[in-house]
């Protein structure tokens, strides 16, 4: 009986536990320094015209309503026109709206930019003082001059599995 007794007991002790431990730790510094760049947003041709109780004429050709024509260079051609009241004592209204596009160069170089209605321009950045090391997972960072980043991390992770 004690010879079956034996294989049990081997049970009824504890088995060694195993297990996998990582230890990840990371240090890191990244600087930049932003770039000077532009914008420029081209404003095109528009041309809007309404009314009552008004006579139109370009000049030549009565109830013209004027507009746009032929494109040099991106900016259209422009046909004012004059307005009149077609019934004397009536009532009327009349509005125009002319707004003429931007031209575009057909002359530009490489860093040239056209001038167009709207730009939007920002200089580089100062790289002054600008610094960061890593040593021996000690970080440090020094503040550099306009239009500069610096981002510093600092991470530790413990897995057991």
């Amino acid at each position: 009986m004690k010879k079956l007794l034996l294989p049990f007991i081997i049970f009824l002790f504890p088995s060694s536990a195993y297990a996998d431990i990582t230890s990840i730790i990371s240090s890191s510094v990244q600087i930049e320094v932003a770039a000077p760049g532009t914008t420029a947003d081209r404003i095109g041709n528009s041309y809007s015209v309404a009314g009552t109780g008004v006579e139109t004429t370009d000049g030549t050709t009565a109830g013209s309503l004027g507009g746009l024509g032929t494109v040099t260079n991106g900016v259209n051609a422009y046909t004012p026109i004059t307005a009149s009241q077609l019934t004397d004592g009536e009532s009327f209204s009349y509005t125009v709206s002319h707004t003429t596009g931007d031209t575009i160069s057909t002359s530009l170089t490489t860093g040239e930019v056209s001038p167009f209605g709207d730009l939007t321009s920002t200089s580089g950045g100062t790289v002054g003082d600008l610094d960061g090391t890593v040593d021996n997972h000690v970080i440090t960072v020094t503040a550099g001059g306009a239009g500069t980043t610096a981002t510093a991390s600092y991470v530790t992770t413990l897995t057991v599995d």
